[in-house]
């Protein structure tokens, strides 16, 4: 009995010897093999070259995975029209020659690769999980005359049995990578701390449902036209979707078209070589160029000068465009973004931009409301900026007043979040070191916009309460809400807590119930008003 237990054992450390080994094999050892093979298949059949394609139905394409002398994804081949494509679509094998005599898909892949095909064998590679072609090995140009035989054949369909699970792992592997990648993305477009590093308050329904609509739009690399006021945010919101985007890690360029003579247009997105003209003594790219794989990010779109409103449609219909001084054309791809405060429809109704060119830059539109109608992100967004201006100013500020709260919700902030921004900057440079923010540092037109009383409490920072009553105020008590004590032995934060909630409940009875008014009397927000409310389920 002793014996077969210790068999068991050995049995259970072999396997687990087995998991491990096979563990260990990731998907760089998986595409190192599939390099292997493709240096040893000529020899072994006496071709030239060896090529091996996958395939994605997704796109209706095969493309290069490896190959003798060509980079990774340098031939595309469509499934109708070309040799590999017939091999994916009949599970056969296929042989071809006399190519260098008649025309086809091997002609242009061979003025590209400078390469000349005279015959070719292509052998579908069959996945041992579903059965479905994922894969086509290609040999070119067979050594001997006569070209490639029946014993070719035979001897590679032998060797696909191991490649076949070879290439099973590489994309099962890179699939789940991707699964992998998409979720966190998807949590991180989600995640609060993502959002406040990049100063994006979503306290509103608002702001949530211009968030929940950038997210489902953001994996998709369709043109956006971003829409809102000035200052409410239209390029963070840019910088988010191309964030949120596959080409996150791949250059986001931000043009603001208003800012550039319409005489510089065309060398500022174009670029343009050395000599191209006075003064261009150094090639330089264009904004094309830089985009390319990335994002371009138009603001002020609808001031684009309609002389060059033409040529940009064209690089957008065909992906490419030549620098000033240079014939060579430049293939570009890239996603764009495009932003403007005007009212682009009636800009294209009375002919100051292309219908054309409309159509083709705005597929979706993301509005971002004016900040006066999200007033719940007021504060949240100035504490925000207040954190961040301290930072960057190397200076400590304790705050704002209540004054200076009661200010900021009461204004309109027609400049929107960028004024918020300034206001706060002007706020921190104005307010002493370890000081509390005040009213009288404010900016004018902030003082005499926004109707708030002057006679409310300033609420410091560690007070306990904040509140204050005039006497005069007070209510008759045995109208109040009947709160029991605390016991006189209970900690100083519940006597306080205690305190505070009777301070509300009297103001607002002496208020008949207005928040506002309760908050004005109080001395503090009505945001934070409606905060204690709901603590003390009120």
């Amino acid at each position: 009995m002793s014996d077969l237990h210790d068999l068991q054992r050995e049995l259970h450390q072999l396997e687990n010897c087995l998991e491990q080994v096979q563990n260990s094999w990731t998907i760089d050892d998986h595409e190192s093999l599939l390099q292997f093979y493709v240096e040893i298949l000529p020899g072994l059949i006496g071709a030239e070259r060896c090529s091996i394609f996958f395939v994605d139905l997704r796109q209706n394409n095969v493309w290069l995975k490896v190959g003798t002398g060509l980079k990774f994804r340098q031939i595309e081949a469509p499934l109708e029209g070309s040799v590999v494509g017939r091999a994916v679509s009949s599970g056969a094998c296929i042989v071809e020659n006399g190519l260098d005599q008649r025309p086809g898909f091997h002609t242009s892949t061979d003025a590209r690769t400078g390469f000349v095909t005279r015959n070719l064998i292509c052998v579908p590679v069959q996945s041992r999980v579903n059965s479905a072609v994922t894969a086509v090995v290609e040999l070119l140009n067979k050594v001997h005359p006569g070209g490639f035989t029946l014993d070719d054949q035979e001897r590679l369909l032998k060797i696909m049995r191991q490649l076949s699970m070879i290439i099973d792992n590489i994309r099962i592997q890179g699939d789940i990578l991707s699964v992998s990648k998409q979720i966190n993305d998807t949590l991180r477009g989600m995640n609060p701390a993502f959002l406040a590093s990049r100063n994006i308050i979503a306290e509103s329904r608002a702001m949530q449902e211009v968030l929940a609509f950038v997210r489902s739009v953001a994996g998709t690399p369709v043109n956006i036209f971003v829409s809102g006021e000035n200052g409410t945010g239209k390029e963070v919101i840019s910088r988010l979707i191309h964030d949120l985007s596959q080409a996150r890690d791949k250059p986001f360029v931000a043009v603001n078209c208003a800012s550039i003579p319409e005489n510089l247009m065309e060398s500022e997105f174009f670029g343009y070589e050395k000599g191209a003209f006075t003064g261009a003594v150094l090639a330089r790219k264009g904004r094309f160029e830089e985009a390319d794989g990335g994002t371009l990010f138009l603001d002020e779109i609808a001031d684009l000068p309609l002389a060059i409103q033409p040529k940009f449609l064209r690089v957008l219909q065909e992906g490419e465009g030549s620098r000033l001084g240079s014939n060579k054309v430049n293939k570009f791809q890239f996603r764009i973004i495009s932003a403007t405060n005007k009212d682009i429809r009636r800009e294209v109704a009375e002919g100051r931009f292309r219908e054309d060119l409309y159509y083709r830059l705005f597929s979706v539109e993301v509005h971002i409301p004016p900040l006066r109608e999200r007033p719940e992100e007021i504060l949240p967004l100035a504490q925000a900026f207040l954190r961040e201006t301290c930072r960057r100013f190397q200076k400590q500020v304790n705050g704002f007043s209540a004054e200076v709260m009661h200010l900021f919700e009461s204004y309109a902030w027609p400049g929107n979040v960028r004024q918020l921004r300034r206001e706060v900057e002007r706020l921190v440079t104005l307010t002493p070191e370890h000081g509390v923010m005040t009213p009288e540092n404010c900016s004018l037109e902030l003082r005499q916009k926004a109707l708030v009383p002057q006679e409310t409490k300033s609420l410091l920072p560690g007070d306990a309460t904040g509140l204050s009553v005039a006497p005069s105020d007070l209510p008759d008590q045995s109208c109040l809400p009947a709160y029991p004590l605390p016991p006189g032995d209970a900690p100083l934060k519940v006597h306080l807590q205690a305190l505070e909630r009777h301070c509300i409940a009297t103001a607002l009875q002496a208020s008949h119930g207005s928040k506002q008014e309760t908050a004005r009397r109080l001395g503090i927000t009505r945001q934070w008003l409606h905060r204690k409310m709901i603590q003390y389920q009120m």
